[in-house]
């Protein structure tokens, strides 16, 4: 297998090179995948790809001219990719199940670090500053935490919440009512939170899910979450529910437009993005830099299983991790069979 790796970072390399061999090569790349870069797949009959890799339309005519059989997405979301269009053309696998825990507990350590002003704290005790003045925060325990998507990662955050002693409401399009969840409509949901976590991925019903209606259906000083996909937020709406008090505090691990921002070190650069300059000033804004995933036992999962899902398709023709936008609408999908989508 020729695999070509796109926006590698170091733990990439670190997580992977321990199965470079004779069966298996892996050049990487630092540049993202684009239209722009799609040059450098020639020779390659696999990609690699994370979250900010562009694979529209045109990157596909492309990977498919070049004759990459397989494109192979380094975590769970899968919105940078037009499954659509690649169907019948190139095989998409994903890792959909990588470490539930590492995101919701990043959720938590960010709701905490905000609400007791933990990373104010810590900054006045470098000055050696120990005056408690503008730290107080609330406790968690008794409050409404009201969670939109209840697959892996939100029920993992579900049981850590509950065990803080919070009363949890929830919504899913697809609820599992075989779990001890409370589901509750969408509004109810918005109206009788105190915190409102998302954790469900990146579609074109959740697009803009938290925008001006929904925030105007929220309780004054609410809390929001998101350490799944920037989009689901419309951060003008939740930039301006902050600036006249509606928002409470927002912990933000991605942002919209987060392609050519995160991931990267812009300590000597201005910002050009005036949104997100503007909710990194707000003292009740805490941002970090798509992380929540960032934990040793993730990043091994995550290498694991991307590298099955090769070995899977190219010793054994199929994988059961395949994305397929068709996947079991019809009677004779290949899938219900074991094999691969086409």
């Amino acid at each position: 297998m020729n695999i070509a790796f796109f926006d590698t970072k170091t733990y990439d390399i670190d997580s992977f090179k321990k199965f470079i061999s004779d069966d298996i090569n892996i050049k990487f790349y630092e540049t993202k995948l684009n239209i722009d870069t799609v040059n450098l797949v020639k020779g390659f009959e696999a990609i690699c790809i994370f979250v900010n890799d562009e694979v529209n339309k045109e990157v596909i005519d492309k990977l498919y001219e070049y004759n990459v059989k397989v494109i192979a997405l380094r975590c769970s979301g899968y919105n940078n990719v037009d499954l659509k269009y690649a169907f019948k053309k190139i095989h998409v696998f994903h890792v959909p199940s990588y470490s539930p825990y590492a995101i919701s507990e990043h959720a938590i350590a960010m709701l905490l670090t905000l609400v007791r002003h933990i990373h104010k704290a810590y900054l006045r005790i470098k000055d050696f500053n120990f005056s408690l003045n503008n730290l107080t925060g609330f406790t968690l325990h008794g409050k409404t935490m009201g969670v939109i998507g209840t697959g892996k990662i939100g029920k993992a955050f579900i049981n850590i919440v509950k065990g803080m002693g919070m009363k949890v409401i929830a919504y899913d399009k697809y609820p599992d009512y075989n779990s001890n969840i409370n589901y509750v409509s969408l509004e109810k949901l918005l109206e009788e939170s105190n915190i409102i976590s998302l954790h469900c991925p990146l579609t074109k019903e959740t697009y803009h899910m938290i925008n001006k209606d929904a925030l105007e259906k929220c309780q004054k000083g609410v809390i929001i979450i998101n350490t799944s996909r920037g989009a689901l937020i419309d951060t003008e709406s939740l930039l301006e529910g902050i600036k006249e008090r509606k928002i409470g505090g927002a912990c933000l691990d991605v942002y919209e437009e987060e392609s050519d921002i995160f991931f990267t070190d812009n300590s000597e650069h201005i910002m050009d993005d005036e949104i997100l300059a503007r909710l990194i000033s707000m003292p009740n804004v805490l941002i970090t830099s798509h992380q929540a995933f960032l934990t040793t036992e993730a990043l091994e999962s995550i290498a694991q299983t991307t590298i099955n899902n090769l070995i899977s398709f190219f010793k054994f023709q199929k994988c059961e991790n395949e994305l397929c936008y068709d996947c079991g609408k019809r009677e004779e999908c290949q899938r219900k069979r074991e094999n691969k989508c086409f």
